[in-house]
């Protein structure tokens, strides 16, 4: 696997789990309902998912940098997109559009 794709992937991956730990805090807090009869609701699954793709995330934002040589103003920003939700998938496809993640190939439509 090579790094674009490493990072692309846990960035996803980190979107993800965002949006699973909001969902399973949202059954436990708002609805006060115990899904699959769980007794916290998933919160503390969801979280640990989270946490250790979290963690994921940022070592691989770390050793990204290093590989492509990001600014270390870059490098912030990719940092700080893990915490709001949803940011790191912004941030990887803001990235690779800047040409961040290494050189994309552009397809032609004409042949």
């Amino acid at each position: 696997m090579n790094t674009r794709t490493a990072f692309r992937t846990v960035a996803i991956a980190e979107a993800i789990s965002w949006a699973l730990l909001l969902s399973a805090m949202f059954c436990k807090y708002v609805l006060e309902s115990e899904p699959f009869g769980l007794h916290e609701g998933g919160v503390p699954v969801a979280g640990m998912t989270h946490g250790v793709i979290f963690i994921a995330y940022v070592i691989t934002t770390i050793v990204t940098a290093v590989i492509f040589k990001w600014r270390p103003k870059t490098t912030l920003l990719a940092l700080a997109a893990s915490i709001p939700p949803f940011f790191t998938y912004v941030f990887e496809v803001v990235a690779d559009r800047k040409g961040l993640l290494g050189q994309t190939v552009a397809v032609s439509a004409s042949r």
